[in-house]
């Protein structure tokens, strides 16, 4: 079949469901679900957001989406499922979203299949049948006409004829599958329509890899037009360790036939049995359970041999609809029965469409209002707000109750993927409007440590890794304990936690990613940070950007010891003890490397002492990937993300005005020397918005007092990259931080990570309401320099510099305040904006807590 072009469109309307007041708005007719699905080169996924397509509600466990397969294995990118031309391989329960690397999850599957299926008597070549059902090149799917995505749900096309609806909730998923007028072409019974379940199923690595996911096994019991069982799977993108999903299906319709089979596996699995170098086999059929009685049973199990599994349902050529509904667990087959019944307590798809929309205005949309009519409601910017508040909720995964490798009565989440993406944004919005789903996440953090030894920096399928550059779990945890969140958190044991971290190097995992130090979790490179002040070239990989990370984290634990001190268990000396660490990044700092006409940067350091710089360009990064000096950012980048220690990091670059003479480079286009692949595709500035380290930068100016420059450098990054699109980010999402970003950008705030520190830029929209602290409400006004409604200024292009600044009333001088100000009671904000920018800020310059001269 020739490759059809598929065409993306998304229905913003209103969706029906029950509401106590008749002014709900329906905030989600505004998301686009497809933000972020495509990257700048037409018809790929590389690039892009890697953003999940499909059902989902806040924080789910399930999101139900199809898989795809790209046949361009070099720019191949199906981490989320969807992708926009992708051929379809089946609809599957678990995925992530906004991930590099390798997928993970894209499983407990069903695929419509029309035709006849291969028999182990017959031949995929010439003889009867025509889908193999071990082989998915006989059956994947071209997509045709407009794949549909709203909150809630999703639908597309396949070549065949097929059209699958699907939605979710918690635990649980429904999917409906339309079949054309007529089955197969000869018009039998056993060439109609059939739902294949393959345990074996997962998203691959298209490209291969160690670090692809692999199926170890399972056993799926059938009785008439239901289904349950497990398997198990292993590997992914974090070198996870075996996970097994637990599952229990069913059909609305009795199918004709059910049957389980089974068949050699033959993917390159190490360490397990698989068919080696032969083709692919033919499966061997179990009998039809309808073929005694209406109650008999049938299983299949993989055995010792590792053997692939499944079933096949089939139903009459003059069958037009199915629907199943599908609920996972970690625990059991019968927890899962319970959440599909549960959950998804009728066969109407709609009534679990309508559940996710009202779940979704409720928990996230309602928390931050908008004007939607009226001169002040841009409809851009709507979609905007609100498909990056739903991207920044779909992981991680509340798995509270759903632990199966210990039951402590603590908060269980999973998919932090990862926290070196999410810290620096994403958690700090999470803290005003989600407290109750955040201090969960910061309890199971510290559970996670409790029963493992390390707090996670990724994890995922219930296993830590990988960890990217620090253990910035303590920054998260440092974030929320100064901004005061207290609850039912065991700060003793954060703090151990932390401390775990901050002095016990993990044991090396000798994985194939980097074999030098561990990548599963806590800091690798602890050994040359405690010995030397600063992490080696010649000791470590990642070098640059881990001296700086170490960096920060040990001002997590500073700042944490000195608001808490014995309270939290810290002794007396730690404050001053993590203070001095956390200046190590000046260790790593020479002087006398120039580039660009800039001096002093980052600069790659021997262990014993001396500098190894010759032919040392700050541009390149030689990669910027595991075994390069620094990781996903140029030493360029690094030397600007010290954001305890801003007054030191000015003077080291040479004071204020080279500071800002440096600041305003790394804007210019056509600067950047280094090419970072789908982490940069398209930016041509050293300044990459679509990597995390950068998230801060645009908004320093701040620190000089001149914050028209942080609004103009910001607004026009916002302006440039993000768009109600098919290519609506700058790269993968990263379980929503950049979508975090966008959001603190049109609220006219940035939150400095550790600190309880708010820097202002410049609101997007006439009037916000923040409900922050369960029910405070936190309301930011803009107005214009003559008084009138702010909104046609402040969502212009031009007519968005600050002119002044009330906070509760009073008239504010400095660009910047603290999280006690208006974050906890409530307050109001008020900006006057205007077409000039000015210098209105009269005030001192943001705090730097963690200066110290080395």
């Amino acid at each position: 079949m020739a490759l059809k072009s598929v065409l993306i469109s998304t229905l913003f309307h209103l969706t029906v469901f029950p509401s106590s007041s008749a002014e709900a708005i329906d905030y989600s007719q505004y998301v686009n679900p497809l933000m972020g699905g495509s990257g700048p080169f037409a018809g790929l996924a590389f690039g892009g957001g890697d953003i999940f397509v499909g059902g989902a509600v806040p924080f789910g466990v399930v999101k139900v989406g199809i898989d795809t397969y790209e046949p361009n294995v070099s720019f191949s990118t199906i981490n989320g499922g969807w992708t926009p031309k992708g051929l379809v391989t089946g609809v599957s329960m678990m995925h992530e979203s906004g991930t590099g690397g390798s997928p993970k999850y894209g499983v407990v599957s069903q695929m419509p299949l029309i035709g006849s299926l291969v028999e182990p008597s017959s031949s995929s070549e010439g003889g009867r049948g025509d889908v193999n059902i071990l082989d998915n090149r006989t059956y994947w799917q071209q997509r045709v006409g407009d794949d549909t995505a709203r909150v809630g749900y999703f639908k597309t096309q396949l070549d065949s004829g097929v059209i699958v609806e699907l939605s979710a909730a918690r635990h649980a998923g429904i999917m409906r599958y339309s079949f054309p007028a007529s089955a197969g072409a000869d018009g039998k019974d056993d060439d109609g329509r059939h739902i294949l379940v393959d345990l074996s199923h997962y998203l691959p690595s298209e490209g291969g890899g160690q670090d692809s996911q692999a199926y170890l096994g399972g056993e799926i019991s059938l009785d008439s037009a239901t289904y349950q069982g497990h398997a198990t799977y292993v590997g992914g993108w974090n070198d996870g360790a075996p996970f097994t999903i637990y599952f229990c299906g069913e059909f609305d319709t009795v199918p004709t036939e059910a049957k389980t089979f089974r068949g050699r596996n033959t993917d390159p699995i190490a360490r397990h049995h698989v068919f080696s170098n032969g083709p692919v086999g033919q499966a061997v059929f179990g009998a039809n359970v309808f073929s005694s009685n209406d109650t008999a049973t049938t299983t299949a199990s993989s055995g010792p041999m590792n053997d692939r599994v499944g079933a096949v349902f089939s139903w009459r050529a003059e069958t037009e609809t199915v629907t199943s509904r599908v609920g996972i667990s970690f625990i059991s087959a019968n927890k899962a029965c319970k959440f599909k019944e549960e959950e998804i307590p009728t066969w109407n798809l709609n009534d679990t469409i309508n559940a996710a929309v009202a779940e979704w205005n409720r928990d996230v949309f309602d928390k931050i209002r908008v004007a939607t009519e009226g001169e002040s409601a841009n409809k851009t910017n709507l979609v905007l707000l609100y498909s990056s508040l739903y991207f920044m909720h779909l992981m991680p995964s509340d798995r509270t109750g759903e632990n199966p490798l210990w039951n402590s009565g603590e908060p269980s989440w999973d998919d932090f993927y990862t926290l070196w993406d999410t810290f620096r944004c994403t958690v700090s919005l999470y803290h005003l409007i989600q407290p109750e789903a955040y201090e969960g996440q910061i309890r199971s953090l510290i559970d996670i440590w409790q029963h493992e030894g390390y707090m996670p920096d990724g994890r995922s399928g219930n296993f830590n890794g990988l960890v990217q550059g620090g253990s910035n779990s303590d920054n998260v945890l440092a974030d929320a304990y100064v901004k005061g969140l207290r609850g039912a958190v065991n700060w003793t044991a954060g703090y151990q936690a932390m401390q775990k971290n901050a002095e016990v190097t993990p044991y090396n995992t000798f994985s194939r990613t980097d074999p030098t130090a561990s990548v599963k979790e806590g800091r690798g490179a602890l050994d040359d940070w405690i010995r030397l002040g600063y992490v080696s070239v010649d000791g470590n990989t990642r070098c640059l950007s881990r001296t700086v990370e170490y960096s920060l984290n040990d001002y997590a634990l500073s700042a944490v010891a000195a608001a808490g001190g014995a309270g939290v268990g810290a002794a007396p000396g730690d404050a001053e003890k993590y203070l001095n660490r956390s200046a190590g990044w000046q260790r790593t700092w020479n002087h006398d490397v120039a580039s660009r006409g800039f001096q002093g940067f980052l600069t790659p350091r021997l262990a014993n002492g001396s500098w190894n710089a010759t032919g040392y360009n700050p541009a390149l990064c030689g990669g910027c990937e595991w075994s390069s000096i620094t990781y996903e950012a140029t030493p360029w980048e690094y030397s600007f993300t010290v954001p305890h220690d801003m007054q030191s990091l000015i003077h080291y670059m040479g004071g204020e005005v080279e500071f800002e003479r440096r600041l305003d480079h790394i804007f210019q286009p056509n600067t950047s020397e280094q090419d970072l692949s789908a982490n940069g595709a398209a930016i041509t500035t050293i300044m990459n918005i679509g990597n995390e380290p950068d998230f801060a930068t645009p908004y320093l100016y701040n620190y000089l007092n001149k914050q028209w420059k942080s609004v103009n450098q910001s607004r026009q990054l916002a302006n440039q990259y993000f768009h109600d699109a098919l290519y609506g980010v700058p790269g993968n999402s990263d379980a929503g931080a950049l979508n975090s970003w966008l959001v603190w950008q049109m609220l006219g705030l940035y939150p400095v990570v550790t600190q309880p520190l708010y820097l202002l830029a410049s609101p997007w929209f006439a009037d916000i309401n923040v409900t922050i602290n369960r029910d405070r409400t936190l309301r930011i006004v803009t107005t214009t320099s003559n008084g009138s409604d702010g909104s046609a200024v402040a969502l212009s292009h031009s007519g968005f510099y600050v002119q002044s600044v009330k906070v509760n009333g009073d008239t504010w001088q400095q660009n910047w305040l603290l999280h006690d100000s208006v974050m906890v009671e409530g307050g109001i904000i008020e900006f006057e904006v205007g077409d000039e920018p000015v210098q209105w800020e009269k005030g001192e310059v943001p705090q730097s807590p963690g200066h110290y001269v080395i």
